[in-house]
C-alpha cells in the first residue's frame, strides 16, 4: 500500500461537518490502496466549531496512524479586541502560530514512506504548514477546501481592500499545491475562471456524501401524532442578525461579494412560518420543530417565539442521525443571494438528508445545492426568505401525512453515488495520477477529473 499523510485539525473525537468529512474520506482510503498518517489535535478543545463526538471514531479504519499534537490545551482564545486587530491586519492566530510550529516539529518523526501530503483546510491559514511541511519532506500536496474561501458569498471581510487580499493568499495556497480539491462544481468552475494562472494544476471536485452503514437498520417507529419537522446541524442567527446589522457598511466598504443574507441560514423564517400556519390552521395536527446542534443565546432566543420548537443542543452523530429518520419533513435553510446567481456550496447534512428519503423543505438560492435536490427527487423548494411559501410547504407535508400519501425519493442508482466510499475513491484516483506522473519524471498533471467531476448533478 501507498502511504498519504494527512493534515487535519478537525478530526474525531471532535464532531463537525468538517471532521465528518475528513474521518469518512480516510475511513475509506485503504480499499483503494492508502494507508494513512494522520496528523491532528488533541481532540480535546471545545468551543462552537469543536463540539465532543467520541462515535466519529469508530468511522476510521483500524490501520490509522493518528499522532496528536501538544500543546493545545495551552491555546487562548483572542479577545474581542485582539480579534478585531486579527481580523483588520491580518495577525496570526494563536491556534495558527501551534498549528504551525507543532506540524512542523513533528516532521522528523513521521515515517520515511510518506509518498504524498492530504491537507483539507479547515482553518484557511493551515495551508501554511502544509507547504512548508511539503517542502521539507520534498512530497506533493492535495489541499481540500471544504468551502470556496475568498470566493464564498458568506464570507464578510471589513473591506474591499481585506478580500482583495485574501484572494492573493488564496491563490498563493492553491498554487503551491500540486493537486485542489473543491467541494462543488461551483466552487471547482469559480476557481477555474478566477486563478487562470493555476495552469494544468488539477483542481477536482469531491463534495461530501452519506454513508450507507448508517441506514442499514430500519428507523425506529414514533409512538406520537405530532407533524415532526427537524433540523439538524449549525444554526447561523447570531452571524446573520450580525451581517444585517452592518450588511450597508460592509457593502459600501467592498466586504461582500453579493446582496446576500445570511439569516435565512437559521430557523428565524422557519418558526415565523410555523407560528403563522398554526394561527391560520389550528385544525392541523399538532407541529413540532427538533433542532439538533451547538446552540448560541441567539439560536436560543429565536426558538423561544415558539412553544412548537424543541431544543437538543449538540447530539453525537449517531442521535442525530435517528432525529431526522423520525421526522416528517427535514428542513434545510440556506443564506439568500440575488435571485439568479449561484451559490458555492452545498450543506454537509443534504446528502444525509436526501439518503434517509424523508420529504425535504429547502429554503434554498439557486446553485448546486438546489440542482442536487431537484435531481434526488424529494424536495420541495422555495427562496429562503419566502415566509409564505415555508407554510405552504409544511401545510401541503401535513395533509400529505393525514391523507397516508406516498413520499417520493431518491433511486437507489442515485444514492450509490452520493455514498463515501466512491468519494474516497475519486481522492484516491487524485493521488495515483499525481503519484505515478512524478515517478515517470513529467511533474504536475492536468487530470481532467475536476471537469468530469463538475460536469452532471448527480455526481454530486
Amino acid at each position: 500500500m501507498r502511504k498519504v499523510l494527512c493534515l487535519a485539525y478537525h478530526f474525531p473525537p471532535v464532531g463537525g461537518a468538517a471532521v465528518q468529512r475528513n474521518a469518512r474520506l480516510i475511513g475509506h482510503l485503504p480499499d483503494f490502496g492508502y494507508e494513512t498518517v494522520v496528523v491532528t489535535g488533541l481532540g480535546r478543545r471545545e468551543s462552537h466549531w469543536t463540539p465532543q463526538d467520541e462515535t466519529l471514531q469508530r468511522d476510521l479504519p483500524t490501520s490509522a496512524d493518528v499522532r496528536r499534537l501538544p500543546g493545545e490545551s495551552g491555546i487562548v482564545e483572542s479577545g474581542r479586541r485582539r480579534g478585531r486587530a486579527e481580523r483588520w491586519l491580518g495577525l496570526d492566530t494563536p491556534w495558527s502560530r501551534w498549528w504551525t510550529e507543532g506540524v512542523l516539529a513533528v516532521a522528523p518523526e513521521l515515517p520515511p514512506d510518506i509518498e504524498i501530503i492530504y491537507a483539507p483546510l479547515v482553518p484557511f491559514d493551515s495551508f501554511r504548514s502544509a507547504h512548508r511541511l511539503s517542502e521539507m519532506l520534498g512530497k506533493p500536496l492535495v489541499v481540500d477546501l471544504n468551502d470556496p474561501w475568498a470566493l464564498d458569498e458568506m464570507m464578510v471581510y471589513p473591506s474591499r481592500l481585506h478580500r482583495a487580499s485574501a484572494r492573493r493568499t488564496m491563490q498563493a495556497a492553491l498554487s503551491g499545491a500540486d493537486g485542489v480539491v473543491m467541494n462543488t462544481p461551483e466552487a471547482t468552475a469559480r476557481v477555474r475562471s478566477t486563478f487562470q494562472s493555476l495552469g494544468t494544476t488539477p483542481i477536482v471536485t469531491i463534495p461530501n456524501g452519506f454513508s450507507c452503514d448508517d441506514f442499514a437498520t430500519a428507523a425506529r417507529e414514533r409512538d406520537d401524532s405530532a407533524f415532526r419537522i427537524v433540523h439538524t446541524g449549525y444554526l447561523h442567527t447570531e452571524q446573520g442578525l450580525e451581517h444585517r446589522r452592518l450588511r450597508h457598511l460592509h457593502r459600501l466598504l467592498g466586504g461582500t461579494l453579493s446582496n446576500v443574507d445570511i439569516l435565512t441560514r437559521s430557523h428565524v423564517f422557519l418558526v415565523e412560518a410555523v407560528e403563522q400556519l398554526r394561527n391560520r390552521e389550528p385544525e392541523l395536527e399538532p407541529i413540532e420543530v427538533h433542532l439538533a446542534g451547538v446552540l448560541t443565546p441567539a439560536d436560543s432566543e429565536v426558538a423561544a417565539r415558539s412553544d412548537a420548537v424543541k431544543l437538543h443542543g449538540y447530539v453525537p452523530h449517531s442521535r442525530a442521525l435517528e432525529l431526522l429518520r423520525s421526522a416528517d419533513l427535514l428542513f434545510l435553510p440556506m443564506h439568500e443571494v440575488t435571485e439568479g446567481r449561484r451559490v458555492g456550496i452545498i450543506p454537509g447534512k443534504t446528502y444525509e438528508y436526501i439518503a434517509a428519503r424523508k420529504p425535504i423543505l429547502a429554503a434554498v438560492p439557486d446553485g448546486d445545492a438546489r440542482d442536487l435536490l431537484l435531481a434526488a427527487g424529494n424536495a420541495t423548494i422555495c427562496r429562503p426568505s419566502d415566509v409564505d411559501a415555508i407554510a405552504e410547504a409544511i401545510a401541503m407535508q401535513v395533509r400529505r401525512k393525514r391523507d397516508g400519501e406516498p413520499t417520493a425519493g431518491p433511486t437507489d442508482e442515485f444514492l450509490a453515488r452520493l455514498e463515501w466510499r466512491c468519494r474516497s475513491r475519486e481522492l484516491a484516483r487524485l493521488f495515483d495520477l499525481i503519484l505515478d506522473k512524478r515517478l515517470s519524471g513529467e511533474g504536475r498533471v492536468d487530470t481532467g477529473i475536476g471537469t468530469a467531476a463538475g460536469a452532471q448533478t448527480p455526481r454530486l
